[in-house]
């Protein structure tokens, strides 16, 4: 079969590409911006890639379009394909009926730590034997690719509650039918789609509706809006993690993030050492430890594997060092996402300041929807420097609350000065942002490095 994907190059649809590819399928596919690293990797694949969506693309013949949720009505090519009569369809609806079909699926759902926990759980089945197939939202550096086949019966996907495409406006995990599914978290977010949180949790009750009565939900226990959810309906064996106090049959945690017991209940299951911090990778470890229990991976064996868990890139990723200054790049960019992760990096350190350098640029964010969290998000931080370049919102307004201890700049170029002139060795400087930024964290690395 010969597929055209149609944005190839974002992270998910990329991955679909790679999956494809190996498979045995002829690839090609366009993007409005076709650029390193994915274009690398896809080239690598033996994948042609076309710059922009030019009608003339129609010429290709493919037996299918497959259409990425960045694809809206007007668009030049996707017009001509349904002027055409052409066949097309979603990436998740090509992913289902073609990979995921008849397999044990595994999927990891929520609004934060989704692409670490789908990384935990494949390197889990990997190092039990199972050799899975996975489709992370990044790299895990275990593997060094986002996604693949994989020989055994197992396939751990990253579930998304982004929108399917312009025709299908659907939750993209709708299609994934799992077996075992893992609700890590729910709170209110993609406001470019959904009105409310209840929207949101009316999303993860219909995949909640396609689990089988022989499948597992794996559901964090501090989550009001989960229970909300399982309330609304379950058909499934429901197994909790991360109470605070004991209950029969729950996972919990008992020690710190870096090391701790594994509890079932009241009994000692397990025990996980290894490098990674902060309380909210402890709770993605013990989702990933029950869900992996699921496909007959003992607590003993899963905490094996993470104490040799390499994180996926871009989370709280350590890139350089320079006149006694650390710069450590992460994803974080819902409020809630950005307070953990300064928790994490505050517990981690001795001594030193810690400084946050962000920039508000997913669509939620750019909207102004949290704009009111942001002083708590970053209460963690010594001071916080803001790129506001942009924004339809007045960010210096939004972070009045937190005094001297917020600065913000229209420009990079402002954001590296600002960060050179307040850092001093000893610093921690944070740069947090869901894109490139700008390539912002060569050039602090170059200026922190001038005398």
């Amino acid at each position: 079969m010969h597929i055209h994907i149609l944005g190839i190059c974002g992270t998910f649809m990329g991955g679909v590409a790679a999956l494809a590819r190996e498979a045995g399928h002829r690839v090609t596919g366009c993007d409005a911006n076709v650029y390193p690293p994915m274009s690398d990797q896809l080239r690598a694949l033996g994948i042609e890639l076309i710059e922009g969506y030019g009608a003339d693309q129609l010429g290709l013949k493919p037996d299918l379009f497959v259409i990425g949720n960045v694809v809206s009505r007007g668009n030049a090519l996707m017009e001509a394909i349904l002027d055409a009569g052409a066949a097309y369809t979603s990436g998740p609806q090509w992913l289902s009926e073609h990979v995921l079909q008849g397999r044990h699926v595994l999927a990891v759902a929520g609004t934060h730590g989704k692409t670490t926990t789908t990384s935990m759980l494949a390197w889990i089945l990997e190092h039990a034997g199972l050799q899975p197939g996975f489709l992370v939202g990044g790299v895990p550096q275990n593997f060094g690719v986002s996604a693949r086949l994989g020989s055994g019966n197992t396939f751990v996907i990253e579930a998304d509650e982004y929108d399917t495409a312009f025709f299908d406006k659907r939750s993209k995990f709708v299609h994934y039918r799992p077996r075992t599914a893992i609700l890590n978290n729910l709170e209110f977010d993609h406001a470019d789609i959904f009105p409310d949180v209840a929207a949101i949790e009316t999303q993860f009750h219909h995949l909640v509706r396609t689990v089988p009565a022989s499948g597992r939900l794996v559901i964090n226990a501090r989550e009001e809006s989960l229970q909300r959810v399982i309330g609304r309906g379950c058909w499934s064996e429901v197994v909790r993690f991360g109470n605070r106090k004991e209950e029969a049959g729950t996972w919990r945690a008992r020690g710190e993030p870096h090391a701790f017991d594994v509890l079932r209940g009241s009994l000692a299951a397990a025990r996980v050492e290894w490098a990674l911090l902060g309380e909210h990778n402890q709770l993605n470890a013990l989702a990933a430890i029950a869900a992996a229990e699921h496909v007959g991976v003992t607590p003993a064996q899963a905490a094996e594997a993470l104490g040799s868990f390499r994180n996926v890139r871009r989370r709280l990723e350590l890139v350089g060092e320079v006149n006694g200054i650390k710069v450590y790049d992460d994803f974080a960019h819902h409020p809630t996402a950005m307070r953990t992760t300064l928790d994490g990096l505050r517990r981690s350190i001795d001594d030193g300041r810690v400084l946050a350098v962000f920039e508000p640029r997913s669509n939620t964010m750019k909207l102004g929807t949290m704009k009111s969290l942001l002083p708590w998000a970053l209460e963690e931080a010594d001071l916080s420097i803001c790129h506001a370049g942009g924004l339809g919102w007045d960010a210096h307004e939004a972070l009045a609350p937190m005094g001297e201890q917020a600065l913000v700049c229209d420009t990079i170029d402002k954001t590296v000065a600002a960060v050179k002139r307040h850092a001093r060795p000893g610093d921690h400087v944070l740069v947090m942002s869901n894109g490139s930024f700008g390539g912002i964290h060569g050039k602090l690395l170059e200026a922190l490095g001038k005398a």
